[in-house]
């Protein structure tokens, strides 16, 4: 009596489904818990009010190198809440203005999809969050009411990168997404998690961010650990130098503030290099932010010897992290 022979498995169809269950599961995410920032922050309640309680916008030691800083702490209490608003205005604005490159991009990603993509559908779900996302950052600035630039006047060239790059290299702009939104997600939950008091226009607008942008980061992975393998072994290579200098550029692109911060408040030139880029404290956490990078890079095989030299060479090598987001007191220690 013979006995059947089950079918064997395609490992890229099995790869495939695994991969389009993952992207289900992400946008069904985006269906059942998502946000809209005019019905889910509360900005008229008095609290709100950007001059109720207006010691909150004082930096908040846990998660800026800035509000650590000597300089910063010998300040007095006026000028820290001075300091805290442009800061914290600003950042929000450079956060509306890379969420408006990765729209650009992903519109050109979405537009060249086949029928029956799963990127498809999640990838425009994903942008529909980073536009409420960009309502939520302009409203959060206009109610501060300081006309802050967000990126410097040379950074701010990269809008005219996102489509191109999307369309011609999508491994290297789904690499350029993970290098801006990992460090503001990081800082984002370092926040919320040590319970510092900061203004409740901020913890609304953080928390709706870390909420959603814990799908786009997923999702960003997701892509590179589908595609990145597809890859031949010259691109793979290429792939591999470029992933920490792209994490290195947007990522100083991102968390540095404009020269006009530094002019607006008089900030001495060697302070503006500890704090940034030169004291241990600095490197530290700039490199601590890309710890899941890291491991997502040795996953896929992005972690060769060269790019080791590469990632050590711009300051952001270090440990990877066990799972994603694993707090930096963890990942600290690992080190």
């Amino acid at each position: 009596m013979s006995t059947a022979v089950p079918p064997a498995v395609d490992p890229d169809l099995e790869k495939a489904q695994r991969y389009a269950e993952t992207l289900l599961l992400l946008s069904e995410g985006s269906v059942n818990k998502h946000f809209d920032p005019f019905a889910d922050i509360d900005w008229d309640n008095p609290d709100f009010a950007v001059d109720a309680g207006p010691e909150r916008w004082i930096l908040p030691v846990s998660a800026d190198t800035l509000a650590r800083h000597p300089w910063y702490q010998a300040l007095s209490t006026e000028r820290k809440i001075a300091v805290g608003k442009y800061r914290q205005a600003n950042i929000a604005k450079v956060g509306l203005q890379f969420e408006s490159i990765l729209i650009s991009g992903m519109i050109i990603h979405n537009f060249g999809l086949p029928n029956g993509s799963p990127e498809f559908r999640y990838c425009s779900h994903e942008m529909i969050e980073e536009h409420n996302h960009t309502l939520m950052f302009q409203e959060m600035v206009n109610r501060i009411g300081l006309d802050v630039p967000g990126m410097g006047p040379l950074v701010s060239k990269l809008k005219y990168l996102g489509a191109p790059v999307a369309a011609w290299f999508p491994n290297l702009f789904f690499m350029a997404v993970l290098a801006g939104e990992e460090p503001i997600d990081r800082i984002q939950k370092q926040i919320l998690r040590s319970g510092d008091e900061v203004h409740p226009i901020m913890r609304g607008v953080m928390a709706i961010h870390v909420a959603e942008e814990a799908r786009h980061i997923s999702f960003a992975h997701e892509f590179l650990k589908n595609h990145v393998p597809q890859s031949n072994p010259t691109q793979k290579f290429i792939l591999s130098l470029a992933m920490p200098i792209v994490m290195w550029l947007l990522g100083r692109a991102i968390v540095t503030p404009p020269r006009s911060f530094f002019t607006e408040f008089d900030i001495p030139k060697q302070v503006r290099k500890e704090l940034f880029y030169e004291s241990p404290d600095a490197k530290q956490v700039f490199s601590d932010y890309y710890g899941d990078v890291r491991s997502l890079a040795k996953e896929i095989g992005l972690m060769n010897p060269i790019a080791k030299v590469v990632w050590k060479k711009l300051g952001i090598a270090g440990p990877i992290t066990r799972y994603r987001s694993e707090p930096l007191r963890v990942l600290s220690k690992a080190g």
